[in-house]
């Protein structure tokens, strides 16, 4: 099982490149991104905490990038906004990304643990060729990661233990939830996630591999 969001895809900049086109009057297209993806987690805590019922992401993102317009002083049409909010189905993925998952299928059942909808998921990996045995996460679990059910939904469903089932992320606070319902994880390093703004901690000691691509996993699996 695989994070999405900055693991598999570059989402910064396939965002920033659809605000360039979409919005030509911002001169921030990637300022507008790290906004965008600012809220993404708070937007998500309010559905993980219960204080609103289920709501898929694209609704989510739709409600921030509605927000983020307003507080920039803009306001696109509506068919700019919901062309905006499709940015995040069109993300590209990460030079290593399908090889290393083409590999990786040759062995394992693979598929996505993301915080991602399903049809944001399956328009991404139809796009991106990202060859994906099976499509989990969010929507299927009606859980938003780091909530255990989402992690306890992979196993569950392809009938596995906990152990079976591997978790791969760029993003530690991803591999600790992960650990916690009993899954093995594996740290792959993505540096340029924010423009090559490297956050700390660039590794996971506790992960049962850490590596610097998709194809370094392939290798020592």
């Amino acid at each position: 099982m695989f994070d999405v969001f900055g693991t598999v895809v570059d989402w910064r900049s396939g965002v920033a490149r659809e605000v360039a086109r979409l919005l030509p009057e911002v001169d921030d297209p990637h300022g507008v991104a790290d906004d965008w993806r600012g809220r993404y987690q708070p937007s998500m805590e309010e559905v993980r905490s219960g204080r609103r019922p289920w709501t898929i992401l694209d609704v989510l993102h739709r409600e921030s990038l509605d927000a983020l317009l307003a507080e920039r002083g803009l306001d696109p049409a509506e068919e700019v906004r919901a062309e905006l909010v499709l940015a995040w189905h069109r993300l590209d993925p990460w030079p290593d990304a399908v090889e290393g998952l083409t590999r990786l299928k040759e062995r394992f059942t693979i598929g996505p643990m993301s915080n991602g909808n399903v049809a944001l998921q399956v328009d991404m990996a139809k796009r991106a060729g990202l060859p994906w045995d099976v499509i989990l996460g969010a929507e299927v679990a009606r859980h938003y990661k780091p909530d255990p059910a989402a992690y306890d939904s992979a196993p569950a469903l392809l009938g596995l233990r906990p152990e079976q089932v591997g978790m791969v992320a760029a993003h530690v606070d991803d591999l600790v939830a992960a650990r916690a319902r009993g899954l093995t994880t594996f740290y792959v390093h993505r540096p340029d996630e924010f423009g090559g703004v490297t956050v700390p901690p660039v590794t996971d000691p506790d992960a049962a591999l850490a590596v610097s691509s998709f194809t370094e996993l392939a290798d020592r699996l």
